[in-house]
């Protein structure tokens, strides 16, 4: 057993708690079982999501016992949104996220040993559960005053659009799965972001009205980026763990890409190396940011995390390729296909000289300009230095007869699709 209260503290991940000398306690005389749960309100969940997916990896590596919701019944009532009424997907869809997300989440946790994870699913308890059971049995432990009170809801309660008592009843639900968990498994632990706070002490007081427990709840902060924007999302949109809907090599380049102003944060709470790495890590970057060391490291952990060493290895290497460290001949169809969806793109009928195609991919502004960067050594084909201003790429030149990877200098690419017969 590891204090996982202070682990938590140095990697910024605990922003609001109950007594925190019981929750210390509680977790000294342990194991304790600690849930958080997961909505499907997506095909995928996304990278946000994974700091609580880590955050429930990091309490069973300290020696406790993670269950792992996936919310059949609370995806198909949906979470206040502040601004705006989700929309109601179909039951089976609902159930068919429900699978894809439970997929994602238990690569992380263990499911064997003495705090072997456990995977549940909160439509168990609730599909048999009558309306007048929940309003008697449920409902009359919840104070409407409390429950308004939350911001998502006082917020929609005081807009025109108003809320309705599908989405302001999603608390009960949630605030049933505690009790559930409490009675099922002896959960007294539940997680989640500060944004569900109000969801969390829920639950907390349904169990202590029902039963005369005293349970706990601890909230990880909202991520957001050095700049004030949300943490997981990109020009091109969110960034999620399914391979079909962000490929590896985006992922890895999302890391690899960060603001050098963030990487302590990330490294803190995503990364599983110890404070002495961490710590090893950040003064690099401060002393040798262009070396971007830290950010190679988040990123070769978190993509072998989500999609597998192999993925991460392919990725690795049509990222070094890319940039003249490697043979794109190597890399195989889909890990090329994914790397050059990344670049600006041109796509030709046929294969047209050199000059030509620096301008139409964009690397150049002109066919003036495409020469005078092949005449001052700065155009390559395939990392392959291009001397002549008249070069025609041959057919065999063609990365699974298909590609083109154009460079201008040391740092700028561009990616050819040549639609031959």
């Amino acid at each position: 057993m590891t204090d996982i209260v202070d682990e938590l503290k140095w990697r910024g991940l605990l922003a609001l708690s109950t007594d925190e000398d019981a929750l210390r306690k509680a977790l000294a005389d342990g194991p304790v079982t600690v849930y958080c749960g997961f909505d499907p309100t997506a095909p995928s969940l996304h990278i946000g999501n994974m700091v609580q997916i880590l955050t429930l990896r990091r309490f069973q590596r300290a020696g406790h016992r993670p269950l792992g919701l996936v919310g059949g019944a609370t995806g198909l009532v949906g979470d206040p949104k502040p601004t705006a009424e989700r929309a109601l997907n179909a039951p089976e869809t609902v159930a068919n996220w429900v699978e894809r997300v439970r997929s994602q989440i238990e690569p992380f946790l263990t499911f064997e040993g003495p705090n072997a994870a456990v995977m549940v699913n909160n439509l168990d308890w609730t599909s048999g559960l009558s309306a007048i059971e929940l309003l008697r049995d449920v409902g009359k432990h919840f104070r409407v005053n409390k429950m308004i009170a939350k911001e998502a809801v006082a917020r929609r309660l005081n807009s025109d659009l108003g809320i309705s008592y599908t989405e302001f009843s999603y608390q009960i639900l949630q605030g049933l799965d505690y009790l559930e968990l409490y009675r099922r498994y002896g959960c007294t632990l539940q997680t989640g972001g500060s944004d569900q706070w109000g969801n969390l002490t829920a639950g907390i007081d349904l169990i202590h009205r029902v039963t005369g427990a005293s349970v706990h709840a601890l909230a990880t902060p909202l991520i957001t980026k050095a700049d004030g924007t949300k943490f997981g999302k990109t020009e091109s949109g969110t960034i999620w763990l399914d391979a079909e809907l962000t490929t590896p090599y985006a992922f890895y380049q999302f890391w690899l890409n960060a603001e050098d102003r963030d990487v302590p944060t990330l490294l803190r709470i995503f990364s599983f190396r110890s404070r002495e790495e961490i710590e090893e890590l950040e003064t690099l970057t401060r002393e040798r940011p262009a070396a971007r060391a830290a950010q190679r490291a988040l990123a070769e952990e978190m993509t072998s995390l989500v999609h597998g060493a192999d993925h991460c290895e392919r990725v690795v290497a049509a990222s070094r390729a890319l940039f003249g460290q490697g043979d794109l001949a190597d890399l195989d169809r889909s890990t090329l296909t994914a790397a050059l969806a990344e670049l600006p793109y041109a796509k030709v009928g046929n294969l047209a000289p050199v000059v030509d195609l620096l301008a139409e991919s964009g690397l150049v502004s002109s066919k003036s300009a495409a020469r005078r960067t092949i005449k001052e050594g700065g155009a390559y084909v395939n990392n392959t230095k291009v001397t002549a201003e008249d070069a025609v790429p041959a057919p065999e030149d063609l990365l699974h007869g298909r590609w083109l990877v154009l460079r201008r200098g040391k740092k700028h690419l561009a990616a050819v699709e040549v639609a031959t017969d």
